[in-house]
């Protein structure tokens, strides 16, 4: 059995969802360990959600931020670690990860693969020198070795402009882990629509817009399934804030809302998204990479240039959510998942991948 060694910083949030259901389904076939760091919104009982036969490794110096002292001593952990699994694979994960990675592994004889999962040079809350040091710095290490798998075509596209060696296969979700969790979840009846989004409050999430558009509509219920460092800007008094929740509560949640919106400035492709779409969620987002390669406008969801365009919609949604065409779009979205975002497709698409460059 085939040794697959991914390297993750990033262990929360969508990334953290992605690396559990890639690694159970791969750890069917191949031998899996994971080299991980943590952050505020990685579960507390994180260990529970990977399979048995999963190798958990904590890696002390990982951290989000920049730190030199801590960065190399995290990649002198993980060269380490890569010494004492002596993987066939390695498959690197987020933007730290991946330039630490690809330094530590310039010399590995086997196959180095990198998913940015959101790279960092379109990051919209940083400045453009910073920007540009995160792409020239992802061109440098792209030099070094590895292909890129993007998550998204968006992501693709992006990649492509640093470096030939790049393909990509779109971010899916676990159904079956989903119906289990529904199968436990009441269904209650509600008198008022709600609105509501899930991820980090962060500048990439966009909450100052969301806020903006819980105020255009006092008399709605607004929901936000998370937490994070810009809390303090959701400031409407119809916006319910659920805190940092386990999957299972956080489905739950993502469950009882009628319209889901993700106003993001930035994207990979959002898992949140894609579990919204299974539910049946009517689902507005922002026009940008990850979310318009998914959502197709008046097809499977809607796509929005700025506020005035989520205000028509939803009071178009609130007018009869229940309408013919509205019904047909939720039926769309469920279906995309069903054939093409989903954990068993995703795990087929990387393991060719893994097995053709594996040869080579």
């Amino acid at each position: 059995m085939k040794k697959i060694l991914f390297v993750v910083e990033a262990m929360g949030g969508g990334v953290f969802t992605y690396i559990v259901d890639m690694a159970n389904e791969l750890s069917k076939n191949y031998d899996v360990s994971i080299a991980y760091g943590l952050r505020k919104q990685t579960p507390k009982d994180y260990k529970s959600y990977f399979n048995p036969s999963v190798n958990l490794i904590h890696v002390r110096n990982f951290t989000r931020s920049v730190d030199i002292k801590k960065d190399l001593a995290a990649l002198f952990e993980i060269k380490d670690i890569e010494n004492r699994i002596k993987p066939d694979i390695i498959h690197l994960n987020s933007s730290k990860a991946g330039v630490l990675g690809r330094i530590a592994f310039k010399n590995f004889k086997g196959p180095v693969f990198y998913t940015p999962h959101g790279y960092s040079f379109l990051m919209k809350n940083v400045s453009t020198y910073k920007r540009k040091v995160y792409y020239y710095l992802e061109k440098f290490c792209a030099s070094f070795t590895g292909i890129t798998i993007a998550c998204s075509y968006g992501e693709y596209l992006a990649a492509k402009k640093i470096t030939n060696k790049v393909t990509y296969v779109n971010n899916g979700i676990n159904i079956d882990e989903v119906n289990s969790f529904l199968d436990r979840i009441p269904t209650k009846k509600k008198n008022i629509l709600t609105i509501g989004t899930l991820g980090r409050i962060s500048t990439q999430k966009n909450p100052t817009l969301f806020n903006k558009i819980a105020k255009a509509f006092p008399s709605l219920k607004f929901k936000w399934i998370g937490d994070g460092e810009l809390r303090s800007t959701l400031t409407s008094s119809n916006i319910e804030i659920t805190g940092w929740l386990n999957r299972k509560d956080a489905l739950k949640e993502l469950n009882s809302i009628d319209i889901f919106i993700l106003p993001s400035l930035w994207e990979g492709l959002p898992i949140s998204l894609l579990e919204a779409m299974y539910l049946r969620k009517i689902c507005i987002v922002s026009n940008i990479a990850g979310n318009n390669n998914v959502i197709s406008n008046n097809i499977n969801g809607f796509i929005c240039e700025d506020i005035q365009e989520y205000i028509s919609i939803i009071n178009l949604v609130k007018h009869d959510i229940n309408s013919k065409q509205l019904l047909e779009l939720k039926k769309n979205a469920y279906e995309n998942i069903i054939k093409e975002y989903n954990t068993k497709i995703m795990a087929k698409k990387y393991s060719k991948i893994y097995e053709d460059n594996s040869r080579r």
